[in-house]
């Protein structure tokens, strides 16, 4: 996940692909986002979805205009056969007849720009999926990405693996084997981490893959901020310690929060107060753990911190101009600064993120 102001060339990498996202501008405003042309000249295959085929379409003749009504809520999608003679033009829609989809804009083309073909319809929109014609770019209107959309992750498969030749060989188990290979080169024989854990999925994971790579140099805390469900902080010690076998402290910090929350009501100052004094409690930990460690085998300073952000806060944490809304300001708190000791942050589900399967929360 990249913001559109990335130069491609400062890349160290080269991409198969680039799926170019929906946003809530319209191309034709003089503040509108603009992805860097050269992705245009890269000769990759590229998806526009939404606001990203008005792009491509802006990029290609500029015919994007406001339209008569905006559209929001089922459709029903149908498919027309590109009578181009290239090999890609049809591959999107590979395995369709026609779909339910899932439309939110208000933004059209206006006409089909040069060297395209028209390869998806609806009743409001006469160029719901667009191709071109020698290649391999497209363009679609509706959300492939959310539930509302049938088979929406099939089209997203078709372009990622029918057209980019992405190979589908990622396990967990491989992902685990070189996080932990990276974590361990990252902190080295002697280094210490410091992380919270709050009992949930996502911190949960994160300290248990710690735990797994360096053992009891890592220092997992649990804050008791007197918020805490009945019985939730001994919950999470028993599951913690006694099932996975983490080094995990619980501190009871419910004075001090109570304390600095009384007669606070507005939403945003009671977040940056729960932030500020995780932040102090943290920096107090971390000293008072190497302090005791001081003459021991353990010795040594406590310079890491441990995060357990997952790929969704992290897009929640991109824009492309300015900061992100402050949605998650109590949260996002220690990931957007350093906080001495602590000098250095590990976030090792950076690029996973969560969901359910029968009933039972998983990382993926």
């Amino acid at each position: 996940m990249l913001p559109c102001t990335q130069r491609l060339s400062e890349l160290a990498w080269s991409p198969r692909g680039i799926i170019l996202s929906g946003g809530p501008y319209s191309v034709y405003e003089a503040d509108a986002p603009h992805v860097d042309p050269a992705v245009f000249d890269l000769g990759i295959p590229i998806l526009g979805i939404c606001y990203g085929l008005q792009e491509i379409a802006w990029h290609h003749g500029k015919n994007v205009v406001a339209g008569e009504k905006r559209e929001y809520g089922h459709a029903t999608i149908h498919l027309e056969e590109s009578k181009s003679k290239a090999e890609h033009v049809n591959k999107l829609f590979d395995g369709f007849d026609c779909i339910q989809v899932w439309m939110s804009h208000g933004d059209k083309l206006e006409q089909l720009p040069p060297s395209f073909s028209t390869v998806a319809t609806t009743s409001n929109a006469p160029f719901a999926g667009i191709v071109h014609n020698q290649k391999p770019i497209f363009g679609i209107q509706f959300h492939p990405e959310v539930t509302h959309t049938q088979r929406g992750t099939k089209v997203l498969e078709n372009f990622a693996v029918g057209v980019c030749g992405a190979r589908q060989n990622w396990t967990m188990d491989e992902f685990v084997e070189k996080e932990l290979a990276r974590i361990r080169t990252l902190v080295g024989d002697q280094g210490q981490v410091i992380g919270a854990v709050s009992g949930g999925v996502d911190s949960t994971v994160a300290a248990k893959l710690m735990n797994e790579a360096i053992g009891d140099r890592f220092h997992a805390v649990m804050v008791d901020n007197g918020l805490l469900r009945l019985n939730e902080a001994e919950t999470v010690r028993d599951t913690l310690t006694k099932g996975l076998g983490i080094n995990l402290t619980v501190i009871d910090a419910e004075a001090r929060f109570v304390a600095k929350l009384k007669g606070v009501s507005e939403p945003e100052r009671k977040r940056k107060i729960i932030g500020n004094e995780f932040i102090e409690i943290f920096q107090e930990t971390a000293l008072k753990i190497a302090a005791d460690a001081a003459g021991s085998p353990k010795a040594g300073n406590i310079e890491w911190l441990l995060q357990g952000t997952l790929y969704p806060d992290v897009i929640e944490s991109i824009s492309f101009k300015g900061p992100s809304a402050t949605i998650k300001t109590h949260r996002q708190c220690l990931y957007n600064q350093k906080i001495p000791p602590l000098s250095m942050l590990i976030v090792p589900l950076r690029q996973r993120w969560r969901f359910t399967k029968y009933g039972s929360p998983s990382l993926a």
